[in-house]
């Protein structure tokens, strides 16, 4: 009885369809299909969204806390160590705001990456004994890092609230733009870098680096003001412009560091900013659609290489 069970089981396998993994279509008209396919595992990702938040504070008793733990010892670190001891906070008004705004866009776009970039390999038992659109363990990584954000938005507000600087001017309309921009360029990133390190795991050490180098490379714990007079006019500056973290972090400081706006000089921010962040929201939606055909190719041999 055991064999004939058996071999229905071998007989029902066998006429089972062959479900293709990877790109089954071309460069162009694989995005549809690979678009739908995500859209059908939508339950899947929230689960994994969910698990992920949940694995970050199991056994914890501050839970949600910590979330905050971080970007408020980084905002203490550089207030004093950058602020009061290095003479900043003097020359930068309501540092303590300016600071922290940039940390709140700076976090979201250094999970998304970071936490992206190992989404694959951190999750190679599903990866190589369930059939799924891959490209959800990424996204999984997305919606963590935006729970995240969510919460340090709110301690942002309400610091702005305490210190009597509502933002509640037409430049608050810059922080949906900066902040998508945010989303949509590291999640290209993530989608890129998870599949490159499947198969070459020296790039996470490698993102460490950028990210770091990333950091200083934007206006988080110093003002645009001070790169405009020291590289203002040449292509220097236009290279710094260039980096969507560097545009959203400024559209940000924009929407949310009140005094930046209202102090008597215009350098703190560029004059086409918001041109700058359309462009700039354009050219990462093209990289986040490259990005995901890229992981689409190569996702076929993941499990081997897992």
């Amino acid at each position: 009885m055991s064999r004939l069970n058996a071999e229905e089981r071998a007989l029902r396998i066998a006429q089972e369809p062959l479900l293709p993994v990877g790109q089954s279509t071309g460069f162009v008209t694989g995005t549809g299909a690979s678009i739908r396919e995500i859209w059908a595992h939508r339950q899947l990702l929230g689960l994994l969204v969910r698990r992920e938040i949940k694995a970050r504070y199991k056994d914890s008793s501050l839970g949600l806390v910590w979330s905050l733990v971080k970007p408020l010892s980084q905002l203490l670190v550089y207030y004093f160590a950058i602020g009061q001891v290095l003479g900043l906070a003097r020359n930068i008004p309501s540092f303590a705001i300016f600071v922290f705004v940039g940390l709140t866009i700076w976090g979201l776009f250094t999970e998304i990456v970071s936490s992206g970039t190992m989404s694959i390999i951190n999750n190679s038992g599903l990866v190589k004994k369930v059939y799924l659109p891959r490209e959800i363990f990424p996204l999984g990584s997305l919606g963590g890092g935006l729970f995240n954000f969510s919460l340090q938005l709110i301690i942002l507000i309400g610091a702005t609230i305490a210190m009597g600087q509502i933002p509640l001017t037409p430049d608050l309309a810059v922080a949906p733009l900066a902040v998508l921009n945010v989303i949509l360029f590291g999640t290209a990133l993530a989608m890129i870098l998870s599949a490159v390190t499947v198969y070459l795991r020296d790039i996470q050490h490698l993102v460490e680096v950028a990210l770091t180098v990333v950091f200083w490379g934007s206006p988080i714990v110093y003002s645009y003001s001070f790169v405009n007079a020291a590289i203002g006019g040449t292509w220097l500056e236009q290279i710094y412009l260039a980096n969507p973290v560097t545009l959203s972090v400024l559209g940000m400081q924009k929407a949310f560091w009140l005094a930046g706006t209202t102090e008597s000089t215009q350098m703190n921010f560029p004059p086409d900013l918001i041109v700058r962040l359309w462009i700039s929201l354009a050219i990462s939606a093209v990289l986040l659609w490259v990005g995901q055909r890229i992981f689409s190719r190569l996702q076929g041999n993941f499990a081997q290489e897992l």
